[in-house]
C-alpha cells in the first residue's frame, strides 16, 4: 500500500482546486500561436457565445451526474421547447411570452423524467433514453417536420444583442452558473444532492427524501434545457424539431465529466463544469481558426477529450467537494 506524503497530498489539494483550467489556458496558448487569432476580442466573444448553451444545458446535466443519474433528453428537450418559443413569438402582443413557454415546456419534461425515475425507481438512463426519442417527435409534430421561422422574434436581443460589449447569452450563462452554484454549495438542498450521489442509501436512512431531490435535479435540468432551447431560437430566428439539439446531450456530458464530476455521483463542482463547456467551445473554435477539416475536428476533440479525463484521475483520487 503506497503512502500519501504531504508534498502529494498538497499537490491533489491544489490539482482539486484548479481542475482542467491548466488544460484551458494550454489550448488556448496553443491556438493562438498556430492562428495568431485567437485571442482578439471578437474572437474570444464569438467563443463566449459558442460555449453560452452548452454551459446552460451542461450547469443542469451537473445536478443530474452529482445524484449518480444521466439525462440523455437534453437535446430533444432543447429542441421542443425551441419549437415552442417561436411558435408562441408568433402570437401577435404577446410573443415575448416565448421564453417563459419554453422554459415551461422544458420543466415539465424534465419532471415528467424525474417522476418515472423517482417514483417508479426506473433506471435514469432507459428514462432519458426513451425521453430523447419521444420528445424529439413532439418537437416534430409541433413543427410540422419543417423550420419555424420569426424574422420579427420579439425576444433576439437574447441571441444577438449584448450589454457593455458582453453578449446576452454568455451573460444569462453566467447567470446559470452562479445560481447553480449558490444552490449547491449554499443550501441545504445542495448538501442532499451530495448525499444522495454519494450514497442513497444512507442519504434514506438520516431522512433526506431522495425521492424529491431526484425530482428536482432532473427538474431544473428540463428547465435549464428549456432556457437553452428559448437561447438558442434567439440565436436562429428559428427552430427545427429535426436537426436542432441533436448530441448536444453529448457535449453537456463531455462539459460535466471534464469538469471533474465523477459518473457515481457524490463529487464535483459547478465551476469545474464551466471550465469544461469552456474547453469544449475553445477545442471547436481553435480547430477551425487553423483550419482542420470537419472530419479531423472530431477525431481530435475525441481524443483530447479522453487524454484530459485521463489527466484528471489523479486529481479524482483525491477529489472532494468543491
Amino acid at each position: 500500500m503506497t503512502e500519501t506524503t504531504p508534498a502529494s497530498q498538497r499537490l491533489r489539494t491544489i490539482m482539486s482546486v484548479v481542475g482542467m483550467l491548466p488544460v484551458l489556458i494550454l489550448l488556448a496558448v496553443v491556438f493562438e500561436l498556430m492562428s495568431g487569432r485567437f485571442v482578439s476580442v471578437g474572437n474570444i466573444s464569438n467563443v463566449a457565445q459558442q460555449a453560452s448553451i452548452n454551459i446552460v444545458l451542461a450547469s443542469g446535466m451537473t445536478f443530474v451526474i452529482l445524484t449518480g443519474g444521466i439525462d440523455l433528453s437534453v437535446g430533444s428537450i432543447l429542441a421542443t421547447s425551441a419549437m415552442v418559443a417561436v411558435i408562441v413569438s408568433l402570437i401577435p402582443e404577446v410573443g415575448w411570452l416565448g421564453v417563459p413557454a419554453a422554459m415551461g415546456v422544458g420543466l415539465a419534461c424534465g419532471l415528467a423524467n424525474g417522476i418515472l425515475i423517482s417514483a417508479l425507481r426506473l433506471p435514469p438512463f432507459i428514462v432519458t433514453l426513451g425521453s430523447l426519442t419521444a420528445v424529439r417527435g413532439i418537437a416534430r409534430l409541433l413543427g410540422n417536420d419543417t423550420t419555424v421561422f420569426n424574422a420579427e422574434l420579439p425576444f433576439d436581443v437574447i441571441g444577438n444583442g449584448s450589454l457593455f460589449g458582453i453578449p446576452w447569452l454568455a451573460i444569462i450563462a453566467a447567470a446559470v452558473i452562479v445560481l447553480s452554484w449558490f444552490i449547491l454549495k449554499r443550501t441545504v438542498l445542495g448538501t442532499w444532492i451530495y448525499a444522495t450521489g454519494g450514497n442513497p442509501e444512507a442519504a434514506r436512512l438520516t431522512g433526506i427524501k431522495v425521492p424529491l431531490v431526484l425530482l428536482f435535479v432532473y427538474g431544473i435540468s428540463g428547465l435549464f434545457a428549456g432556457l437553452g432551447g428559448a437561447m438558442a431560437a434567439a440565436r436562429l430566428y428559428a427552430a427545427n424539431g429535426l436537426q436542432l439539439g441533436q448530441a448536444y446531450e453529448l457535449d453537456a456530458i463531455a462539459a460535466v465529466i471534464l469538469g471533474g464530476t465523477s459518473f457515481v455521483g457524490g463529487i464535483g463542482s459547478i465551476w469545474g463544469t464551466l471550465i469544461g463547456a469552456l474547453i469544449i467551445a475553445v477545442l471547436s473554435n481553435g480547430l477551425i481558426l487553423i483550419g482542420v477539416s470537419d472530419i479531423w475536428q472530431y477525431i481530435v476533440k475525441g481524443l483530447v477529450i479522453i487524454a484530459a479525463v485521463a489527466l484528471d484521475r489523479y486529481r479524482q483520487k483525491g477529489g472532494a467537494r468543491t
